[in-house]
């Protein structure tokens, strides 16, 4: 696992979700007892720094706020949803990317047209748009939904990166998932 994180970078939902696991050391699961303290550690990271990067929207705001407490408590994931909440528009201007709904098979006009792409989660397709979007192309850091894992390769043949916190746990589940 990559210890460094980036100074701007998205947060998929699962990365503060996972975080909030921490609440209960005894109760995770030997395999994600890693996964959890880097998530811990990446939230820290970006609450520490202001690098993370957004939708004008709020788009990625309303899916935080319907998957983590705004009360700030009892979990790291959830101080980061009170974080978000109470800075997300004192976030540098940069860190604040504009992205456009669209119908059809993209869902954004900034997700990138790739054939490697094309079955990729729709309710994941946001924060793609807005690394896209975004002139520095900052990459996602994503935790434990293995489907991305399969959409690395196509991801980075478009410029984007995916920094997973926890490549050991998801990569054999993808390719379980994947077997024939």
């Amino acid at each position: 696992m990559n210890n460094k994180f980036p100074e701007t970078c998205l947060l998929d939902t699962n990365v503060p979700k996972t975080a909030n696991l921490a609440i209960n050391p005894n109760d995770i699961p030997d395999e994600l007892v890693d996964c959890v303290q880097m998530c811990v550690k990446a939230v820290e990271h970006v609450i520490r720094t202001k690098g993370l990067v957004l939708d004008d929207g709020d788009e990625i705001f309303d899916e935080y706020r319907k998957n983590i407490s705004m009360s700030g408590q009892p979990g790291v994931g959830d101080k980061f949803m009170k974080w978000v909440h109470d800075n997300r528009w004192n976030l540098p201007e940069s860190n604040r990317v504009e992205i456009t709904k669209q119908t059809g098979i993209n869902g954004y006009s900034q997700f990138p047209n790739h054939v490697g792409l094309r079955n990729f989660d729709r309710s994941d397709r946001k924060f793609v748009a807005v690394a896209n979007a975004h002139p520095n192309k900052p990459p996602i850091l994503e935790a434990t939904d293995s489907k991305w894992w399969g959409w690395k390769d196509a991801l980075l043949e478009v410029g984007i990166t995916v920094q997973f916190m926890c490549p050991d746990y998801i990569e054999p589940i993808f390719r379980d998932k994947t077997k024939t």
